[in-house]
């Protein structure tokens, strides 16, 4: 069990086996970044000579590992660059402490010499490096010994001992789980999370969130396809009547006493996709598994939104559906009826997050929140738009300019994009149909999906978040980002809900 610890102290004076540093840039030469002074005095005249040995620049992402020889008390000082000192934020050093996270190995205590000097630099430090040193190894055997992990990781700040302090790193860790518990979601195989199965263990989860005395009241409802049917949700069934497993359907409610505000999350949870009778090339199905990190975001914010006890009503809804071929598959040309009765000509078997998302935002607009939120791995051509390390957003202004502060806060990329007037049109193009739900036009694909959902807001608040590009990194780690899922989203809409809280 590895324990966390905010102190004052000097990190050339602390016993651990590791001390990371930051350097930034410098128009001379790097120097030791704030929170890093006594390890650079303890050099004394030796440090910049020591960067200088070993090619150290500074430049943000950069690292290095050194042995001390007794400079410092401890054996080993990991560098790690955070640029220009002038545009240091607490999102460079969220992602500087996670690379640094992945240059310590086989270190029983950790000791983190970071900016950390705010409450929000404090937040960064530890989310960063607690996120990079995460990797998914369910599957593997683990053959290394227990001693390698690191059983105490502290965090060191000149204001530890402030409240405001000591608030930020306990709410660090509160995301850290959050976002852990995403990531480990999206992670996991379709052949061990399908939609029943996925479903069970979001209750699982809910189980545990709610026990014992002062636990947080979260109602729970789920729909299997029977309910599913009784209930008009034509898209959930549609898209998964070709799978073997069933589809799913979870709402959960979050509605404490003196909320003023309700705000509704719908999350697409499409557990794998191989693009139906509008298949896939091979290679593009390998990482589908991650299709459903929308729902898994939906579901973590308000379970952590439960743990904050924020004062808002929030409901999560996450349809879950697995997009799949067989002889009861949706066939492009089909007439789909929604909840609500909109029908919508299918085209593209390969476009059907946009008909599970359909369905709940119906559902959840008929409880008329105050704002709607969608969030989902949605279109590739958001990736090409922005792509894979922005996700793209869209919605009515008050909601976007919202987000989008929320999401500067947790220190996630987004991009504003446009909803034109000709969208309006195009999703309307259908002959046959109330709605089409693509018109395979290659231009402006995600902000046709875009359009698309909004016809099922019932005019309200709301906001689409496309995060095809960031929900899943298909390629080596960055920053406090792995390979595979990334949990992105979910810090943003928290951020979101606290900011009406704040806002009054």
């Amino acid at each position: 069990m590895t324990s966390y610890t905010l102190r004052n102290a000097s990190p050339a004076k602390t016993k651990a086996d590791v001390v990371i540093v930051g350097v930034t840039t410098g128009d001379k030469a790097p120097t030791a970044a704030a929170g890093g002074e006594d390890v650079s005095a303890a050099y004394a005249r030796r440090f910049r000579p020591l960067l200088a040995s070993i090619g150290f620049t500074g430049k943000a992402g950069e690292t290095a590992k050194v042995p001390t020889s007794g400079a410092i008390n401890a054996p080993v000082l990991v560098l790690v660059g955070l640029g220009d000192a002038k545009k240091l934020t607490p999102a460079v050093v969220r992602r500087a402490a996670g690379s640094a996270a992945r240059s310590v190995s086989n270190a029983a205590s950790v000791a983190l010499a970071l900016p950390a000097d705010t409450p929000e630099l404090i937040r960064a430090v530890t989310e960063g490096f607690l996120l990079g040193g995460y990797t998914f190894t369910d599957y593997k055997r683990d053959t290394r010994p227990e001693s390698e992990k690191s059983s105490e990781i502290v965090v060191l700040s000149p204001i530890a001992r402030q409240s405001e302090a000591s608030a930020a790193f306990e709410r660090a860790q509160l995301f850290v789980e959050a976002l852990v518990n995403t990531r480990q979601w999206v992670n996991l195989p379709a052949n061990d999370l399908n939609p029943p199965t996925f479903a069970e263990q979001v209750v699982a989860q809910h189980k545990e969130l709610t026990k014992g005395k002062g636990a947080p009241k979260i109602g729970i409802q789920v729909w299997d396809e029977n309910d599913l049917a009784d209930d008009g949700c034509g898209g959930i069934l549609a898209v998964g009547g070709g799978s073997a497993t069933p589809p799913r359907m979870v709402k959960l409610t979050w509605d404490p006493a003196g909320a003023t505000h309700h705000v509704a999350l719908v999350g697409k949870g499409i557990t794998y996709d191989s693009g139906g009778y509008t298949i896939k090339p091979a290679a593009s199905m390998v990482s589908m598994k991650e299709d459903m990190a929308g729902a898994a975001s939906v579901i973590q914010a308000l379970f952590l939104i439960a743990k904050l006890n924020l004062p808002v009503k929030v409901t999560a809804w996450a349809p879950m559906a697995e997009n799949m071929i067989s002889g009861n598959a949706m066939r492009p040309g089909d007439i789909l009826t929604m909840r609500g009765g909109t029908t919508v000509e299918m085209t593209n078997a390969d476009a059907e997050g946009r008909l599970i998302l359909a369905d709940a935002l119906v559902m959840a607009a008929e409880e008329k929140p105050d704002s709607i939120i969608d969030i989902a791995t949605l279109t590739g051509a958001m990736v090409v738009a922005l792509g894979e390390k922005v996700g793209g957003l869209m919605g009515t202004d008050d909601v976007v300019t919202d987000l989008m502060a929320a999401a500067d806060v947790a220190g996630e990329a987004v991009w504003h994009m446009p909803l034109p007037d000709e969208m309006h049109e195009r999703v309307r193009s259908s002959k046959v149909a109330d709605l089409a739900q693509s018109d395979w036009v290659r231009w402006g694909g995600g902000l046709f999906a875009g359009a698309f959902l909004r016809e099922f807001t019932d005019g309200l608040q709301w906001g689409h978040l496309d995060i095809a590009g960031p929900g899943y990194n298909t390629g080596g780690p960055h920053g406090h980002t792995p390979s595979g899922g990334t949990g992105f989203g979910v810090a943003t809409l928290v951020e979101y809900v606290e900011g009406l809280t704040e806002a009054g």
